[in-house]
């Protein structure tokens, strides 16, 4: 299939925006509550190698001017979400996204409840929800919250991008496609042509998803996050379709950017690791860990111990990445698929795998990706019947992806 709207703007240089599909590790703050309307979670402090000079100054002036507001005025509702949305934002900088989203709850939940007056906070307080709950992987409250959300703005672009990825991953394919559509129509920025990538990645046009994501990247700020995470994101989707050599220059290029920036280190671990550079690989994705504790950073060194043979070192961080999964599952993420693919893939388990596969197939039956994990394990446990049907959903949209691909 084709994305129509797409086709009638002129393409300008690209990339794409999405969640990692492994989430912090720290437990949900017990001060959290929605009880009172002036409950004002912390700012943690950042990773040395996170500040970037002038940034983190400007982070921390920034929170400490909304909590003052706060503070003065209950009710103010414009720093209210101005500070959810920092929260957002120190989330996918740090990793500590089970202190950081939740604490983004808090100020949503605190405007949601007092029912402004100004219909335009309760649209924006869904909003910032709303993106919340996709980071949780709670797609169907998402939906709920981006819709009612709509009903309140329909000419904002950015609910268009919750609802996006709620349809994607809720499986509704030509739902999202529709969206996408009305999102670049409104407005064709970074946001818009990074889901614009993704969906044409998943319905198999792979060339015109990489000129999207070139797109994304061409809209964005050099330097700024959104923008590297972007880069990186368009880097993962030239190593999924085997074209390394662009990807490590991608993963370079982001570091000359913004120098240490996690995932474009571990994304050059990986590269090392498909290399059969193992020191190179091990050294990278520590290096990423001490900079960020990712439970996706743990598992890259999983994969390189369990393919070098180390046995003591892999046991020894399997334990570490139990304890966080755990933790995420307390601070509210579902984890289910993360569980899944160390099951099957690291473990070796395809029962266990089972387990929680069923629980994230029962949530999302049409999503592809589900599919493609439920057709993995039913192929590993030799049950022909049901890898067919599973294999059948996860190629429906025509998608070319390597994993689909080998099975």
């Amino acid at each position: 299939m084709t994305l129509t709207l797409i086709k009638k703007i002129k393409l300008l240089p690209l990339a794409l925006l999405v969640v990692s599909v492994f989430a912090g590790c720290n437990i949900k703050d017990p001060s959290f509550s929605i009880k009172t309307n002036t409950s004002i979670p912390k700012l943690l402090d950042r990773n040395e190698n996170l500040r970037m000079g002038k940034e983190w100054d400007d982070v921390q002036t920034q929170y400490q001017k909304l909590k003052l507001a706060i503070t003065k005025k209950a009710d103010d509702y414009e720093s209210k979400i101005k500070l959810a949305q920092l929260f957002i934002r120190e989330a996918r900088v740090t990793g500590e996204h089970g202190h950081y989203y939740n604490a983004a709850l808090t100020m949503t939940d605190q405007i949601l409840v007092s029912k402004p007056t100004d219909a335009n906070f309760t649209f924006l307080a869904l909003l910032t929800k709303g993106g919340v709950q996709l980071s949780h992987h709670d797609f169907k409250g998402a939906l709920v919250t981006g819709n009612q959300a709509l009903a309140l703005n329909p000419n904002n672009p950015q609910i268009y991008g919750v609802l996006v990825d709620a349809n994607v991953e809720l499986g509704n394919y030509k739902d999202a496609v529709v969206l996408a559509d009305r999102m670049i129509a409104l407005k064709p920025d970074l946001r818009s042509y990074a889901r614009i990538s993704y969906l044409r990645e998943i319905h198999g046009e792979v060339p015109e998803a990489m000129k999207a994501m070139e797109m994304a990247i061409s809209s964005g700020i050099p330097g700024y996050e959104d923008t590297a995470w972007a880069m990186l994101t368009y880097a993962e989707l030239n190593e999924m379709y085997n074209k390394n050599k662009e990807a490590k220059m991608l993963y370079e290029e982001i570091l000359a950017q913004r120098p240490n920036y996690p995932f474009a280190v571990a994304g050059l671990g990986k590269i090392e690791l498909e290399n059969k550079n193992y020191d190179k690989a091990i050294s990278l994705t520590s290096d990423a860990i001490k900079t960020i504790p990712e439970v996706g950073f743990y598992t890259q060194l999983l994969d390189i111990y369990k393919e070098t043979g180390d046995r003591t070192a892999f046991d020894k961080t399997l334990k570490d990445v139990w304890v966080m999964l755990e933790d995420d599952q307390k601070s509210g993420h579902n984890m289910n698929l993360e569980y899944a693919h160390i099951y099957l893939d690291l473990v070796e388990d395809p029962s266990k795998a089972l387990e929680y596969a069923q629980k994230e197939y029962n949530i999302r039956p049409k999503n592809i990706d589900v599919n493609l994990m439920m057709a993995k394990i039913y192929k590993k446990m030799n049950n022909d019947q049901k890898y067919n049907d599973h294999i059948a959903t996860a190629k429906s949209t025509n998608s070319k992806n390597p994993d689909l691909a080998a099975i």
